[in-house]
């Protein structure tokens, strides 16, 4: 249990890259729906204004992935360095914490910016076509919360439950891993008269 208490213990990076998982795809949506856009075309036909918008550049979506990695590598450089410090399992864990809680924190204004952006929703089809529109808009950014909330609910459970063994098991080595078993007490000698029987001649 030593181990998992003091560094250097690969403890710590192991519950960072289980914790780096779910945490991963809660900022793949949230950043998703901060950044994600569709390229907006527009120009003017008989003295009409016209509108039409198609799928983000490959620039935006580089951009998304990108900002989805950042918390988890970060998550990752701290379980490295938790490596060699007392306590750094439950400074990951932590970490991971803060880091789930950081993700999600503007969620509701980036879903109602993701919905403005998309006023004919995700699929880009206009609702006057009834026979191709499949998903409303705001529809996809209601799922892509939901889904990011579940994602850091998983991230932070995993967290408190990891630290919750770990606090169990050292508490339980502290309190019943040290006691000596009892040292048996030396037999006693019998005690008897003496032999009175006399050695044969």
């Amino acid at each position: 249990m030593r181990r998992f208490l003091h560094g250097p213990t690969r403890a710590p990076l192991a519950i960072g890259g289980l914790m780096a998982v779910p945490l991963f795809f809660c900022a793949l949506m949230a950043s998703s729906l901060a950044l994600e856009k569709p390229e907006k075309f527009e120009w003017t036909s008989g003295g009409k204004l016209l509108t039409t918008w198609h799928p983000p550049t490959n620039a935006t979506e580089a951009r998304i992935w990108f900002w989805a990695l950042v918390p988890s590598l970060l998550l990752m450089a701290v379980a490295v360095g938790a490596m060699y410090v007392p306590y750094g399992f439950y400074i990951v864990c932590g970490a991971a914490i803060v880091d789930a809680l950081a993700v999600t924190h503007k969620l509701d204004i980036w879903v109602e910016h993701h919905t403005d952006r998309y006023p004919n929703g995700v699929d880009l089809i206009p609702v006057s076509n009834a026979a191709s529109d499949k998903i409303a808009p705001g529809e996809w950014e209601a799922k892509a919360s939901d889904t990011a909330i579940s994602l850091q609910h998983w991230t932070v459970g995993i967290a408190v439950a990891a630290v919750i063994v770990v606090a169990a098991l050292a508490a339980r080595r502290r309190w019943f891993g040290h006691r000596k078993a009892p040292v048996p007490a030396p037999p006693l000698e019998s005690v008897h008269a003496p032999d009175a029987t006399l050695p044969p001649l």
